[in-house]
């Protein structure tokens, strides 16, 4: 009897501490904040546009010591892009984003583009754990942790990732191989499953975008998959604000290269997700934050590193590689050939590009090293290729000579095409003939072209390029202009009419008809003025940047003038400290 009362008070003790845990926890909610990037491409050092890590290291510090509470994760595209990185095969980006604190990472299209093995490597390496459900192998197994789950004061948080399909053509096949991207609204549906009796809440990191034009979009993960409550995204380049809301699932995304950082704050209470609200902090508000001085250390020794490789040489070149910036933004040179043909042959396109204005430098006679070709592109853009109507790629060449003779970024060196215009006639209708390979351009026919990452999206005004899907994408325009010196050395650079600026004559006036002569009338005598003094000649000297129309302007004269008085072989070829004569009126 004793025995059962014993047992019942236990029973009651039991019941009202159940009461008072449940009172205890409903008084209380766990708030959880998440710094997030994506995209950021390599982009360690700040600029006046881009926060940079060292900065984004205090701002971690910062939240951390606010609120202990905090995750930082990372949405892919991180491992790859610029020179700082690409150097070393990535490595660079993960000792960053160690130093900065950051505790998972996804992986994106361009993370794979040192190859799988090298990712792999990598991953073995970081302390930052790299989630994808759904990046398969031969076998059907997941090349890398599915998830991973956190204990945040009490809090359990599920973090699964994912990796967009179109890594499968938007990295070099061949870094793929044996691959399978599966379906990320099945694997997400499968992840929850796995996770809601697990885990408090569920965060997908994924590097999936918004774009309507991609083979999934987060937007639709979030319709078709009940349970996630956050969805930290990337791949797209979409700057979200506050973040977008679909059914109950918050996806956030900070746009590119670290030009915002994004915060996502959780409330949690009794096991639910009772609140979540995102919001960016812009470079612009974080001008005044003090870099931290641990990271600023890490890349100063990153330069460090990197000096010696920068200086290695990778090529020689026995002629001087023109990439003066009045010369590849006006005509074609023999570096704009050079820097073309490098991207048509690891692309495999029809035609190739290089935009005048993303070649940076010239090249003397001698060695090439490393850090001189990273001087020469260094923005870290990639190579894309469209397939694009004749009709757009003749519209791409006519917005190419659009501002001659003015030296215009969007001047295009070109590969596998040829062309002529007439600067004469008015812009968008001055290329007389245009053949891509041996044959006239069809303006019905469809062509690959090659092109950058920013071209691709409608920059330098090539807006036409937008509506196209993105067929292939292969790394970035040092890394193969690089390999390409190594292989093919600057044979058949050699300035070869590939863009030819058709010289106008003047037509002969027409024979006139002789008359029967008239006599002459009487002259009357006039009061003559005496005529003004005629000004005296101007003596300009040409600095850089300039063209001949500007200082004809500038004279109130005409450049064609100015070209005949100058006796200028070239109109179109003037160098600084050149003396430009101007006539007197």
């Amino acid at each position: 009897m004793k025995k059962k009362v014993t047992s019942l008070v236990l029973v009651v003790l039991l019941i009202l501490s159940s009461f008072s845990f449940v009172f205890a926890q409903d008084a209380e909610t766990t708030k959880i904040t998440i710094i997030h990037t994506n995209d950021t491409h390599a982009r360690l050092v700040g600029t006046s546009t881009e926060i940079g890590f060292a900065k984004i290291a205090t701002l971690i510090k910062e939240a951390k010591a606010a609120n202990p509470n905090t995750l930082v994760l990372d949405a892919g595209d991180t491992l790859h892009g610029m020179p700082i990185v690409n150097i070393s095969k990535g490595e660079n980006a993960v000792k960053v984003l160690e130093a900065a604190g950051y505790d998972c990472m996804t992986i994106g299209n361009h993370d794979f583009n040192y190859g799988q093995e090298r990712l792999l490597e990598l991953k073995n390496i970081s302390k930052v754990e790299m989630v994808s459900a759904n990046v398969l192998n031969e076998k059907g197994e997941s090349l890398f942790t599915p998830y991973v789950i956190k204990e945040i004061d009490g809090v359990k948080v599920g973090i699964f990732g994912l990796t967009t399909p179109e890594t499968a053509y938007k990295t070099s096949p061949k870094n793929v191989e044996g691959l399978t991207f599966a379906d990320p609204i099945e694997i997400s549906k499968k992840m929850v499953e796995e996770l809601k009796d697990k885990t408090d809440v569920i965060i997908a990191l994924v590097h999936i975008g918004l774009d309507e034009s991609s083979v999934v979009t987060s937007k639709e993960i979030a319709e078709n998959v009940g349970g996630i409550d956050v969805i930290i995204d990337g791949h797209s380049h979409t700057l979200l604000e506050k973040g977008l809301l679909i059914n109950d699932t918050l996806i956030a995304q900070t746009g590119q290269y670290d030009q915002n950082l994004g915060y996502v704050d959780i409330e949690v209470k009794n096991g639910e997700v009772v609140g979540k609200t995102a919001r960016l902090l812009a470079a612009a508000d974080a001008a005044n934050i003090a870099a931290d001085s641990d990271l600023t250390k890490t890349i100063e020794d990153i330069n460090e590193t990197n000096k010696p490789i920068f200086d290695q040489v990778i090529a020689k070149t026995d002629v001087y590689l023109d990439g003066l910036r009045e010369n590849v933004r006006t005509k074609e040179t023999n570096l704009g050939n050079l820097s073309a043909d490098a991207v048509r042959s690891a692309s495999g396109a029809d035609v190739a590009f290089v935009n005048g204005g993303g070649i940076r430098v010239d090249i003397q006679p001698g060695d090439i090293t490393k850090g001189r070709v990273a001087e020469l592109f260094p923005f870290g853009n990639t190579v894309q290729v469209k397939k694009i109507s004749g009709e757009d790629l003749l519209g791409m060449l006519e917005l190419s000579v659009s501002g001659y003779p003015a030296a215009q970024g969007a001047f295009l060196q070109v590969s596998g095409i040829s062309f002529v215009f007439d600067p004469s006639k008015p812009a968008n209708s001055r290329v007389v003939e245009a053949n891509v390979g041996d044959k006239l351009l069809d303006k019905t026919a469809e062509y690959t072209v090659a092109i950058n990452d920013f071209m691709a999206i409608g920059g330098d005004g090539y807006e036409m390029l937008a509506k196209y899907p993105v067929a292939a994408e292969f790394g970035t325009y040092e890394e193969i202009f690089a390999d390409y010196l190594n292989s093919n050395g600057t044979k058949s650079s050699d300035v070869s009419g590939r863009i030819t600026v058709k010289e106008t004559v003047a037509e002969e006036p027409a024979p006139v008809e002789p008359t029967e002569p008239v006599p002459a009338p009487t002259p009357v005598p006039v009061p003559v003025e005496p005529a003004p003094a005629p000004a005296s000649e101007v003596t300009y000297i040409v600095v850089s940047g300039d063209v001949l129309w500007k200082i004809a302007e500038k004279y109130n004269t005409t450049w064609e003038t100015l070209a005949k008085y100058n006796n200028l072989a070239n109109p179109h070829l003037i160098f600084p400290d050149q003396v430009i004569k101007v006539p007197g009126k």
